[in-house]
């Protein structure tokens, strides 16, 4: 089975190629040049990572997790399950994403999940091995797929960066539904992935967003 991937050596080229077909992503590119090659490692810490990211500002997320770094050193699964819920929330981590965290981390120690087998999956194969799994829903799947596994055709459609992004660059009205934007990104297939770079971009690089903010 063929995995389409993107790379740093095909990654300007598939943006240019986007550009071609669509003027507003064109624009994009002319006023603010590539976006960054985001890339993260197949690693367990970097899922918990992600799982941090759920539903706070990502600067609380990466607080948390350079706290947890200071207290182990390496993230790994066992040296995790070495702490207890009192040292994990003096790492700023939550009741729940302690529990989440503590449960990937015994997944990926029984043989559960195989990080390394899930970049032979397809996209929907790896979304079955990885929501299966509690605390991680769509869009943590999204993220992996497009940041760590650099799979071409995902659109993190709970994102809400990137939702804010194609409303603005579209023109679209506040209310419009995700299922439109949904639609709107057929055209983009099959390299929604680097539309979704390129909104990031996009979002971060306008004068009003905050200089806080910052992609998964």
């Amino acid at each position: 089975m063929s995995i389409a991937v993107f790379t740093p050596d095909n990654y300007y080229t598939l943006c240019d190629q986007l550009a071609t077909q669509d003027t507003d992503l064109a624009t994009v590119i002319s006023h603010y040049s590539y976006p960054p090659y985001w890339s993260r490692p197949n690693t367990f810490e970097s899922l918990v990572h992600i799982i941090l990211e759920q539903q706070v500002s990502l600067a609380s997320a990466l607080s948390a997790l350079n706290k947890l770094k200071e207290k182990i050193q390496q993230v790994t699964p066992s040296r995790v399950l070495l702490l207890t819920d009192e040292e994990l929330k003096a790492c700023y981590f939550s009741r729940q994403k302690t529990a989440y965290v503590r449960y990937l981390a015994e997944a990926t120690l029984n043989k559960q999940l195989d990080l390394a087998e899930l970049e032979q999956l397809s996209d929907d194969e790896v979304r079955t091995r990885l929501t299966a799994l509690k605390g991680i829903g769509n869009w943590t799947v999204d993220i992996y797929l497009l940041m760590i596994l650099h799979r071409t055709n995902v659109f993190p459609i709970g994102d809400l960066a990137i939702i804010n992004a194609v409303k603005k660059l579209k023109n679209l009205p506040a209310a419009t539904p995700k299922e439109d934007i949904l639609d709107l990104t057929d055209a983009w297939q099959p390299y929604r992935s680097i539309a979704a770079m390129l909104l990031w971009h996009y979002y971060l690089s306008k004068p009003t967003s905050k200089s806080k903010k910052q992609v998964p």
